[in-house]
């Protein structure tokens, strides 16, 4: 889970089309690792990561083969460090790519092996635009729930009336954000992206469920306003973490085939699932 979540969060950041970076099995041509090892400042974990997205970003051509990984029971890794690492790692590539201290248009135009949209932006492309759609629609979304909540409040328990306004929002939501924030249309592979959206809206539940139970825990009968309040607050942790998988993973685009010209610059070794 740790790994999938890591993934999603480069996608949604880092705009990858990696499906793992961190399979620590990697191919790279020795003129291309010339020029870009100089550039990785990370020693830690996110090195390979880091390298990945800087040949990404510098155009050249990178294909994933699937490998059979066996794994080490006694592995042992501190997952706090490894995750504020990489995290921090995220932050400064993405700063680095804003500012152009890292200079992948010049690498892009030495070395690059496939044509890349000019100028390379310094956060994905439309997310921006996508950010602020999916915002209005997540406030459209949150009114919604918290009128259909407060509705079924007084005739169902808290529970069920969460679970009610939750599953009527989250349909609604994905349909909007399918069609506005990520612009597809037509019928083709709307069920597929509706039935990952209940995906979606199934950690939602968890997480408010999660909270509301916490509140009653600590206080048997607390007031309307103070679960109102922490299911609001819950749904903004919620809805960031929707918009993180559903540009990641519900509506990704899918990167075209690899060439099979022999020109691949880096071979990406995702663990076979």
């Amino acid at each position: 889970m740790i790994s999938r979540g890591y993934n999603l969060v480069l996608r949604g950041t880092l705009a990858t089309s990696l499906s793992d970076a961190q399979c620590g099995f990697k191919a790279i041509r020795a003129d291309v690792a010339r020029r870009l090892l100089p550039l990785v400042e990370d020693t830690g974990w996110f090195f390979d990561t880091e390298l990945l997205v800087l040949a990404e970003r510098s155009g050249l051509r990178i294909h994933e083969v699937p490998v059979d990984w066996v794994d080490d029971p006694d592995s042992r890794v501190d997952i706090v460090r490894t995750a504020k690492g990489d995290l921090a790692g995220i932050a400064r590539m993405l700063r680095a790519f804003t500012t152009g201290r890292l200079p992948v248009a010049e690498l892009r135009a030495q070395i690059g092996r496939r044509p890349l949209p000019e100028p390379v932006p310094g956060v994905p492309p439309g997310m921006v635009t996508q950010l602020l759609r999916f915002a209005v629609i997540g406030v459209l979304s949150t009114l919604a729930y918290v009128l259909v909540f407060v509705l079924l409040r007084g005739v169902v328990g808290a529970q069920a009336a969460n679970l009610a306004a939750l599953l009527l929002t989250a349909v609604a939501n994905t349909a909007a954000n399918r069609r506005i924030t990520f612009g597809i249309r037509g019928g083709t592979g709307a069920a597929v992206h509706h039935a990952q959206g209940l995906a979606v809206f199934g950690l939602g539940l968890a997480l408010t469920s999660g909270s509301l139970a916490a509140l009653h825990a600590a206080a048997p009968d607390p007031s309307r306003t103070a679960e109102l309040l922490l299911l609001v607050a819950a749904n903004a942790v919620a809805t960031l973490l929707r918009f993180v998988l559903f540009r990641g993973w519900v509506f990704r685009s899918r990167p075209a085939p690899a060439p099979a010209d022999g020109s691949t610059a880096v071979l990406e070794m995702e663990t076979a699932r």
